[in-house]
């Protein structure tokens, strides 16, 4: 599929992913600005918020700096050998908005009702936060009524119970989550989890949940083929989330996130797992959690570009690639 604009002054007609990376108007992957979700099959969606975070701030600057640092991502995947955008339309349809800055129950509200829209128009979302809190209020907004599975690769299982006198951070998601029917514990796998601890009430929840914790030393022994095959197994053939907070690569490659813990995924790694997770039945992802401040280099955001392109290929080819979706494919020709 070509995606071409026409120059507003000039008139004359162009494709975005053709031009020079440095120019025209940042949008995740260069993809065209959505005007409305009839537009989209894959919709890319910035959460700006980084209320739920624990410790340290500035996961609000991430979808800006993803969407600036995405300007670099190319339209054919060559280590999944396919392009998104022949598949299905794909479309940046901007950030969630917040009736309130300063009030997260109000925002958990907003982000819900967001992605409530999302999936009444059969639209697919591909996130980027934010803090990891906002994929509990997209998994409310994408319910249906039966849980689903899950693939969670971080450093922590973001299943502890009230930090500070308050349930609703982003230590917490994924608890709240299983405790509201939103995902089946049985078919969730928690990938790259390590650090220290003061407690282990989160881990004893995942673990006494029936959720599948892979620590980092498991995943050494594995090795990536391994975890694939146990990720596979344990989400088997139903609709599956994928989240991807980016604290669960070692901080070499993302020093801007807001918990980082050393002895970590690699980026290559990372790819590598993603790669072996093709054709489940997605219903949406998120990459989470890059925080710009604490990275001048700007590369924990080229870092979380390059996962949520990774993702997007992955949701593409499985719910539109050849047999999945014709319908979906046809109305894009």
């Amino acid at each position: 599929m070509s995606y071409r604009k026409r120059g507003p002054v000039d008139g004359i007609e162009y494709e975005p992913m053709r031009e020079p990376r440095y120019t025209d108007i940042a949008t995740f992957m260069r993809a065209p600005l959505a005007a409305s979700l009839a537009d989209v099959d894959i919709a890319l969606i910035g959460v700006p918020t980084d209320l739920g975070v624990t410790n340290r701030p500035g996961a609000r600057h991430g979808p800006r700096e993803i969407r600036n640092a995405s300007s670099l991502m190319r339209a054919f995947n060559i280590g999944m050998r396919l392009n998104p955008y022949e598949l299905c339309r794909i479309g940046d349809v901007g950030d969630v908005r917040f009736g309130s800055r300063y009030d997260l129950e109000s925002q958990v509200r907003d982000i819900s009702a967001y992605y409530r829209r999302i999936r009444e128009a059969g639209v697919l979302p591909l996130s980027a936060g934010g803090d990891h809190f906002i994929t509990f209020p997209i998994l409310q907004g994408l319910a249906t009524g039966e849980p689903v599975g899950l693939i969670h690769i971080d450093a922590h299982t973001d299943t502890w119970g009230e930090v500070f006198g308050s349930k609703f951070t982003h230590a917490a998601p994924f608890r709240l989550a299983t405790e509201a029917g939103l995902i089946d514990p049985k078919r969730t796998i928690q990938i790259g989890i390590r650090g220290g601890q003061n407690f282990l009430d989160g881990i004893e929840y995942s673990e006494k949940a029936g959720m599948r914790v892979v620590f980092m030393e498991e995943f050494a022994r594995l090795g990536v083929d391994g975890v694939i095959a146990e990720a596979r197994r344990v989400v088997g053939q139903g609709p599956v989330y994928l989240t991807f907070d980016v604290d669960g690569l070692d901080p070499v490659y993302t020093p801007g996130t807001g918990t980082p813990e050393v002895g970590g995924i690699t980026t290559l790694e990372a790819q590598r797992l993603l790669y072996g997770l093709r054709g489940l039945d997605y219903v949406g992802g998120d990459v989470v959690e890059v925080s710009p401040p604490y990275d001048p280099s700007g590369n924990t955001a080229l870092v979380g570009a390059s996962i949520m392109f990774e993702i997007l290929c992955l949701i593409a080819e499985a719910r539109f690639g050849r047999g999945r979706a014709p319908q979906a494919v046809q109305r894009n020709r």
